[in-house]
């Protein structure tokens, strides 16, 4: 049974989102004029000020943590120009420290923001850190693993989007995202910035999960991230039990 923690939070954003307005052919989301330093206006100090300390326990890598900042906001950048707003609902899928989870509840206040980990030691600061916060918008802590999560129907298909940072290959990626993405919605992964491989992503692939590959893209020449639509929904049979999906991968 996965533990989760909820509480109702509060961010005050300065202003409504930025507005991303993307040609499909253009891959590249970073070069439109103050793009950037709008986003980074739309994260608070107690946000930057917990990843801080997610950073000195060892939680959050070596890059610093402006760039791991600029990273997480080319998943808003992403986001909001795909869908022209806020999402309604996000999972962070191996959330860690909360990137880039708690830069997505710091830019999106209103929306219902679940931060997905099977790391006892981060769940339990994530827990600890959210604890004192205000009482207005929603984040939920979750410990657990993935493919059981998965099966649960607290959370199966019960997602806008899908963020994913670090999690793992393409294959498990998906086959342990899509089963909490609601039919026509997203994931947005991580990726290699000059990644263009499009067998890492496949079609056929894919489509067992109920997913399509959408679009590849670019934030402030950096970041690279992969878009897919949910667009059917997922078999009973994913995603597998613990561990079978690394191990035998689907694509």
């Amino acid at each position: 049974m996965p533990l989760s923690f909820c509480r109702k939070l509060c961010f005050s954003a300065r202003g409504g989102p930025p507005k991303f307005h993307i040609d499909r052919a253009m891959s590249d989301i970073g070069h439109f004029p103050g793009a950037l330093a709008e986003l980074r206006l739309r994260v608070s100090d107690r946000i930057r000020q917990t990843l801080e300390r997610a950073a000195d326990l060892g939680f959050l890598g070596g890059m610093p943590i402006g760039e791991q900042i600029d990273h997480a906001l080319g998943f808003v950048a992403a986001v909001e120009s795909e869908l022209k707003r806020p999402p309604h609902s996000v999972i962070d899928l191996g959330t860690g420290g909360g990137l880039p989870g708690l830069v997505l509840l710091s830019c999106w206040s209103v929306s219902r923001i679940d931060l997905l980990d099977a790391n006892e030691r981060r769940t339990a600061f994530l827990i600890e850190e959210v604890e004192g916060w205000r009482p207005d918008a929603q984040v939920e802590v979750v410990r657990g693993r993935a493919e059981e999560i998965g099966r649960d129907d607290r959370f199966r298909q019960q997602f806008e989007v899908l963020t994913s940072r670090s999690f793992g290959s393409p294959a498990v990626t998906a086959e342990c995202g899509a089963p909490l993405v609601s039919v026509g919605g997203l994931m947005v992964v991580s990726e290699p910035p000059q990644t263009s491989d499009e067998s890492r992503w496949p079609a056929a692939g894919l489509a067992h999960l109920g997913l399509s590959p959408l679009s590849s893209m670019r934030f402030d020449d950096r970041f690279g991230y992969q878009l897919l639509r949910k667009v059917g929904p997922t078999s009973d049979r994913y995603p597998r039990r613990v561990g079978v999906p690394a191990k035998r991968p689907l694509f």
